[in-house]
């Protein structure tokens, strides 16, 4: 079978709601991200998506909650205590956070998360998502993403309004993270088990991993029952220990996320890439995330949206690809 015979059977997989073998993500992966080839690639995931989603665009947004020097020192994080780039400690009021939220709303974000660091109180998190909730009315979606957590919490965050966690075995858990993959593991059955939806993107790529890990992180979300998946780049901080590594080439990375949308199918219907891509776009991807408050690709906090990238911006792109945002 030739590279595109085999693109072509992924294709017709995909839309059977077939699963993808683990080798043939491998060899989709290995194709060169600036051939011909891989436009043939985009061009299939980018008709499953139609299919999958009649088109339809997602914004997520996304508030920062609080910034702070981390003792967990992540490799590729800002927030790393030992990285001396994170000096100022900052968490949003419930004001400004539903500030941030209203404007998102008003707008049309279909989802808006929380996101906190490891020491923010659970408690807190609760407390404002009931806020949110009681004070911001609208369709959206609330999306937790926190630390690990137990059944109980899962079912306390899912009382108050969250109906999506995000949570994610990292490329190289363990090793360019201090976090046990069995244990993240647990929290993802613990929400598997819950009432609650999954969102784990595989995450967070950089040049120097290999087809073998990307497909075996995808495959790790499809397992714990990934609800939205895709592919979200490692953006290079200076001062962290990833920093010379440099960035993905953003075709490289449309690729990866066309790969996750063929071995997805209906299973994960969205797909999301980020940063924002058109290529990605073109290539299958029908979510966007939009980046307030404390955003560990970056240095402080960002009052308005990361490097940009607005909602108005997100949606004149997904226009440009061929979607529709909104009802």
């Amino acid at each position: 079978m030739t590279t595109e015979e085999l693109i072509l059977d992924a294709e017709k997989k995909a839309l059977a709601g077939e699963s993808l073998p683990r080798d043939t993500m491998i060899k989709l992966l290995e194709i060169h991200p600036d051939s011909q080839t891989a436009d043939v690639l985009g061009a299939a995931a980018r008709r499953v998506a139609a299919a999958v989603t009649g088109n339809k665009a997602r914004i997520w947004a996304s508030i920062g909650v609080d910034y702070k020097a981390c003792a967990m020192n992540c490799r590729f994080c800002s927030f790393g205590q030992a990285w001396g780039a994170a000096q100022d400690t900052y968490t949003l009021t419930a004001e400004e956070i539903l500030s941030y939220a209203g404007k998102f709303v008003s707008n049309g974000a279909d989802w808006i998360t929380l996101r906190t660091t490891e020491d923010y109180a659970f408690s807190h998190l609760v407390a404002l998502a009931g806020k949110i909730r009681q004070e911001i009315p609208g369709g959206y979606r609330l999306v937790a993403n926190t630390g690990e957590m137990n059944a109980l919490r899962a079912e306390e965050l899912k009382s108050v309004g969250f109906s999506i966690a995000y949570h994610a075995i990292r490329l190289r858990e363990g090793i360019d993270t201090p976090f046990s993959p069995s244990e993240r593991g647990e929290t993802l059955e613990e929400i598997r088990g819950s009432a609650l939806d999954l969102a784990f993107l595989v995450e967070p790529i950089g040049v120097e991993h290999t087809n073998e890990e990307i497909a075996d992180t995808f495959l790790l979300a499809m397992k714990h029952g990934a609800k939205l998946s895709g592919a979200m780049a490692r953006v290079p901080v200076k001062g962290t220990p990833l920093y010379d590594q440099g960035l993905l080439a953003e075709r490289r990375l449309a690729q990866i996320t066309a790969v996750t949308r063929l071995a997805s199918g209906y299973s994960a219907p969205d797909i999301c890439v980020h940063p924002p891509s058109k290529t990605a776009m073109a290539w299958g991807a029908n979510v966007v995330v939009v980046d307030v408050g404390a955003v560990p690709r970056a240095i402080g906090v960002s009052a308005s949206e990361w490097n940009g990238f607005d909602i108005q911006r997100a949606r004149g792109w997904f226009e440009e690809s061929g979607y529709h945002h909104g009802t």
